[in-house]
Protein backbone atom coordinates (compact mmCIF):
# COMPACT_ATOMS: atom_id res chain seq x y z
CA UNK A 1 0.00 0.00 0.00
CA UNK A 2 2.78 2.45 0.71
CA UNK A 3 4.94 1.61 -1.66
CA UNK A 4 2.34 2.67 -4.16
CA UNK A 5 2.28 5.72 -2.53
CA UNK A 6 6.10 6.47 -3.42
CA UNK A 7 7.13 5.53 -0.26
CA UNK A 8 10.51 3.37 0.49
CA UNK A 9 11.08 0.92 2.86
CA UNK A 10 13.61 2.93 4.09
CA UNK A 11 10.51 5.47 4.75
CA UNK A 12 8.39 3.33 5.82
CA UNK A 13 10.87 1.90 8.93
CA UNK A 14 11.25 5.32 9.66
CA UNK A 15 7.33 5.76 10.06
CA UNK A 16 7.09 2.22 11.84
CA UNK A 17 9.31 3.04 13.97
CA UNK A 18 7.91 6.35 15.49
CA UNK A 19 4.38 5.00 15.13
CA UNK A 20 5.31 1.71 17.25
CA UNK A 21 7.85 3.82 20.13
CA UNK A 22 4.10 5.68 20.85
CA UNK A 23 2.05 2.96 20.68
CA UNK A 24 4.70 0.89 23.22
CA UNK A 25 4.95 3.60 25.54
CA UNK A 26 1.29 3.60 25.69
CA UNK A 27 0.89 0.11 26.22
CA UNK A 28 3.11 0.03 29.65
CA UNK A 29 1.59 3.04 31.00
CA UNK A 30 -1.59 0.85 31.48
CA UNK A 31 -2.24 -2.03 33.72
CA UNK A 32 -0.32 -4.42 34.15
CA UNK A 33 2.65 -2.54 33.87
CA UNK A 34 2.03 1.37 35.26
CA UNK A 35 4.96 2.40 33.75
CA UNK A 36 5.19 6.65 33.68
CA UNK A 37 5.30 7.04 29.88
CA UNK A 38 8.04 9.49 28.67
CA UNK A 39 6.14 11.16 26.43
CA UNK A 40 4.21 14.12 26.67
CA UNK A 41 0.02 13.49 27.10
CA UNK A 42 -0.27 15.94 24.19
CA UNK A 43 1.35 13.58 21.82
CA UNK A 44 0.84 10.64 23.29
CA UNK A 45 -0.60 7.26 20.98
CA UNK A 46 -4.55 8.40 22.26
CA UNK A 47 -3.93 11.65 21.07
CA UNK A 48 -3.24 10.60 17.93
CA UNK A 49 -5.85 7.86 17.65
CA UNK A 50 -8.45 10.28 18.70
CA UNK A 51 -7.92 11.82 14.98
CA UNK A 52 -8.27 11.76 11.35
CA UNK A 53 -8.09 13.59 8.17
CA UNK A 54 -5.95 16.62 7.82
CA UNK A 55 -6.04 17.16 11.65
CA UNK A 56 -4.31 13.64 12.24
CA UNK A 57 -1.86 15.09 9.79
CA UNK A 58 -0.82 18.01 11.36
CA UNK A 59 -0.53 16.64 14.96
CA UNK A 60 1.13 14.06 13.81
CA UNK A 61 4.10 16.28 12.31
CA UNK A 62 3.82 18.50 15.74
CA UNK A 63 4.28 15.23 16.82
CA UNK A 64 7.42 14.02 15.45
CA UNK A 65 8.59 18.09 15.61
CA UNK A 66 7.95 18.37 19.27
CA UNK A 67 9.24 14.61 20.57
CA UNK A 68 12.14 15.36 18.70
CA UNK A 69 13.67 18.50 20.25
CA UNK A 70 13.37 15.94 23.78
CA UNK A 71 16.48 14.66 25.41
CA UNK A 72 17.59 11.32 25.40
CA UNK A 73 16.27 7.89 24.06
CA UNK A 74 12.93 10.44 22.38
CA UNK A 75 15.88 12.24 20.45
CA UNK A 76 16.99 9.33 19.03
CA UNK A 77 13.75 7.55 18.12
CA UNK A 78 12.14 10.99 16.69
CA UNK A 79 15.29 13.52 15.66
CA UNK A 80 15.27 15.10 12.64
CA UNK A 81 12.12 12.44 11.63
CA UNK A 82 9.56 13.68 9.25
CA UNK A 83 6.26 12.65 8.22
CA UNK A 84 6.78 10.31 4.61
CA UNK A 85 2.98 10.00 4.17
CA UNK A 86 1.07 11.34 1.58
CA UNK A 87 -2.28 10.50 2.66
CA UNK A 88 -4.15 10.62 5.74
CA UNK A 89 -5.97 8.05 5.30
CA UNK A 90 -3.25 5.71 5.13
CA UNK A 91 -1.38 6.75 8.15
CA UNK A 92 -4.43 6.50 9.87
CA UNK A 93 -5.00 2.67 8.90
CA UNK A 94 -1.27 1.96 9.67
CA UNK A 95 -1.75 3.20 13.40
CA UNK A 96 -5.31 1.70 13.73
CA UNK A 97 -5.49 -1.56 11.19
CA UNK A 98 -1.84 -2.42 11.56
CA UNK A 99 -0.07 -1.41 14.85
CA UNK A 100 -2.88 -0.52 16.83
CA UNK A 101 -4.53 -3.81 16.18
CA UNK A 102 -1.43 -5.81 18.55
CA UNK A 103 -0.51 -5.80 22.04
CA UNK A 104 3.56 -4.97 21.37
CA UNK A 105 4.27 -5.15 24.79
CA UNK A 106 2.79 -8.45 25.54
CA UNK A 107 4.37 -9.92 22.38
CA UNK A 108 7.64 -12.24 22.89
CA UNK A 109 11.10 -10.29 22.11
CA UNK A 110 11.39 -12.97 19.35
CA UNK A 111 8.62 -12.54 17.28
CA UNK A 112 8.97 -8.58 17.66
CA UNK A 113 13.08 -8.62 17.01
CA UNK A 114 12.45 -11.21 14.16
CA UNK A 115 9.31 -8.97 12.02
CA UNK A 116 11.93 -5.75 12.57
CA UNK A 117 14.90 -7.96 11.32
CA UNK A 118 12.94 -8.71 8.28
CA UNK A 119 11.67 -4.97 7.68
CA UNK A 120 15.41 -4.22 7.75
CA UNK A 121 16.72 -6.90 5.51
CA UNK A 122 13.94 -6.38 2.92
CA UNK A 123 15.04 -2.22 3.52
CA UNK A 124 18.96 -3.30 2.77
CA UNK A 125 18.15 -4.84 -0.24
CA UNK A 126 16.22 -1.92 -1.78
CA UNK A 127 19.55 -0.76 -3.77
CA UNK A 128 17.90 3.02 -4.04
CA UNK A 129 17.85 3.39 -0.26
CA UNK A 130 21.74 2.49 -0.08
CA UNK A 131 20.73 1.37 2.93
CA UNK A 132 22.93 -1.86 1.98
CA UNK A 133 26.09 -0.08 3.61
CA UNK A 134 24.32 -0.31 6.84
CA UNK A 135 23.26 -4.11 6.90
CA UNK A 136 25.67 -6.74 7.13
CA UNK A 137 24.84 -10.18 6.28
CA UNK A 138 23.31 -12.15 9.75
CA UNK A 139 25.54 -15.44 8.96
CA UNK A 140 28.79 -13.16 8.92
CA UNK A 141 27.79 -11.35 12.14
CA UNK A 142 26.74 -14.74 13.93
CA UNK A 143 29.66 -16.37 13.33
CA UNK A 144 32.40 -12.97 14.61
CA UNK A 145 30.20 -13.36 16.84
CA UNK A 146 30.57 -16.95 17.93
CA UNK A 147 34.28 -16.06 17.32
CA UNK A 148 34.36 -13.21 20.06
CA UNK A 149 32.08 -15.57 22.50
CA UNK A 150 30.92 -12.55 24.92
CA UNK A 151 30.54 -13.47 28.91
CA UNK A 152 28.04 -11.92 31.60
CA UNK A 153 29.53 -9.04 33.17
CA UNK A 154 31.80 -8.27 30.04
CA UNK A 155 30.91 -4.62 28.02
CA UNK A 156 30.00 -4.77 24.83
CA UNK A 157 30.72 -1.95 22.12
CA UNK A 158 30.30 -1.67 18.29
CA UNK A 159 31.31 1.39 17.32
CA UNK A 160 29.75 1.73 14.10
CA UNK A 161 26.74 -0.06 14.97
CA UNK A 162 24.66 0.47 11.64
CA UNK A 163 21.11 -1.24 12.93
CA UNK A 164 22.35 -3.01 15.93
CA UNK A 165 22.80 -6.24 13.94
CA UNK A 166 26.24 -7.46 16.56
CA UNK A 167 24.90 -6.23 19.59
CA UNK A 168 21.96 -8.17 19.29
CA UNK A 169 23.76 -11.03 18.13
CA UNK A 170 26.15 -10.49 21.12
CA UNK A 171 23.16 -10.21 23.30
CA UNK A 172 21.94 -14.05 21.70
CA UNK A 173 24.90 -15.43 22.55
CA UNK A 174 25.19 -14.43 25.69
CA UNK A 175 20.73 -15.69 27.04
CA UNK A 176 21.35 -18.84 25.31
CA UNK A 177 24.59 -20.32 26.62
CA UNK A 178 24.01 -18.60 30.29
CA UNK A 179 20.69 -19.67 31.07
CA UNK A 180 21.25 -19.32 34.79
CA UNK A 181 22.46 -15.58 35.13
CA UNK A 182 21.92 -14.07 38.57
CA UNK A 183 20.04 -11.15 38.91
CA UNK A 184 22.80 -8.46 38.98
CA UNK A 185 23.87 -10.00 35.39
CA UNK A 186 20.56 -10.39 34.13
CA UNK A 187 20.31 -6.30 35.02
CA UNK A 188 23.48 -5.64 33.98
CA UNK A 189 22.99 -7.44 30.13
CA UNK A 190 19.57 -5.29 29.73
CA UNK A 191 21.24 -1.80 30.74
CA UNK A 192 24.69 -1.76 30.60
CA UNK A 193 26.14 -4.61 28.91
CA UNK A 194 26.00 -2.81 25.56
CA UNK A 195 27.69 0.32 23.76
CA UNK A 196 26.81 1.67 20.35
CA UNK A 197 28.06 4.69 18.62
CA UNK A 198 26.32 5.89 14.97
CA UNK A 199 26.42 9.24 13.08
CA UNK A 200 23.52 9.03 10.95
CA UNK A 201 20.50 9.96 12.33
CA UNK A 202 17.86 7.81 10.78
CA UNK A 203 20.45 4.81 11.00
CA UNK A 204 20.58 5.67 14.93
CA UNK A 205 16.84 5.54 15.14
CA UNK A 206 16.31 2.61 13.35
CA UNK A 207 19.00 0.69 15.84
CA UNK A 208 17.11 2.05 18.81
CA UNK A 209 13.90 0.45 17.92
CA UNK A 210 15.62 -2.86 16.78
CA UNK A 211 17.14 -3.14 20.30
CA UNK A 212 14.27 -2.19 22.43
CA UNK A 213 12.33 -4.66 20.79
CA UNK A 214 15.53 -7.51 21.14
CA UNK A 215 14.52 -6.48 25.00
CA UNK A 216 17.49 -4.51 25.44
CA UNK A 217 17.97 -0.76 27.24
CA UNK A 218 14.12 0.50 28.36
CA UNK A 219 12.54 3.70 26.75
CA UNK A 220 14.24 6.01 28.79
CA UNK A 221 17.69 4.32 28.33
CA UNK A 222 19.09 2.53 25.03
CA UNK A 223 22.45 2.27 24.97
CA UNK A 224 23.18 4.27 21.21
Amino acid sequence: MLRDDGMSYRDYVEQLTCLLFLKMADERSRPPYHQPSPIPTAYAGPALRALDGDALFDHYRHTLEELGRQPGTLALIFGKAQNRFQDPAKLRRVIVDLIDAEDWSAMGADVKGDAYEGLLERNAQDIKSGAGQYFTARALIQAMVDCIAPGPGELICDPACGTGGFLFAAHQVLTQHNPNLTRDEKRHLKEGAFRGWELVQATARVCTMNLMLQGIGSEKNVPV
